[in-house]
């Protein structure tokens, strides 16, 4: 049987979220992408990656999606260190910019794999776009070209972020209320 889901506190909100979108979708159409694929990475980033291609497109920007599912986490909360390929891209990628779209930088691992591996193919470019980062969690060299939110380290669900499945269906970006959670990481709240 399942264990009842605990209460999630609010780090970054709907609004502050779709704020922070929008302004996504200028900085990456001011890169000048051409011949554009946003590849996006499940399952984590699903929300953000709908949205911000909604965004690209209120811009006048027509990128062609993908997806490629990769894994350092499987059941854990913390990362193996070792990325799989769980779902591959099937679109050409030779000659193409590509924005890779993640929902979190924390070790850089999965985000330094999926890029190494783009430019293999013979990816022009590839830029990477995180809803998230945590940039003293990083176990390799990489900075994101887009960040929405710089986020404490802590443990996040919601917008398609999960913890042993649950909680991706939130509209926000929170934290697990476990009874123990810092009241200063949410403004007192």
């Amino acid at each position: 049987m399942n264990s009842p889901v605990k209460p999630v506190r609010t780090l970054f909100d709907e609004n502050t979220i779709a704020r922070r979108n929008a302004e996504l979708a200028q900085d990456i159409a001011a890169a000048n992408p051409q011949d554009l694929l946003v590849v996006a990475v499940l399952k984590g980033s699903f929300m953000f990656a709908a949205d911000l291609l909604r965004a690209m497109h209120r811009i006048g920007l027509a990128p062609q999606v993908e997806f490629v599912h990769l894994s350092s986490y499987r059941t854990g909360t913390v990362s193996t260190g070792q990325v799989e390929i769980l779902r591959d891209v099937q679109s050409e990628v030779r000659g193409r910019d590509v924005l890779l779209v993640d929902d979190i930088l924390e070790s850089g691992r999965t985000v330094v794999f999926a890029k190494d591996l783009l430019m293999a193919r013979g990816a022009k470019r590839v830029l990477t776009a995180v809803l998230l980062e945590k940039p003293g969690k990083r176990a390799v060299s990489i900075d994101a070209e887009f960040v929405g939110f710089t986020c404490p380290d802590v443990f996040v669900v919601g917008y398609g972020m999960d913890a042993a499945h649950a909680y991706r269906q939130l509209p926000f970006v929170g934290v697990v209320d476990y009874g123990s959670a810092d009241p200063d990481l949410f403004g007192g709240t």
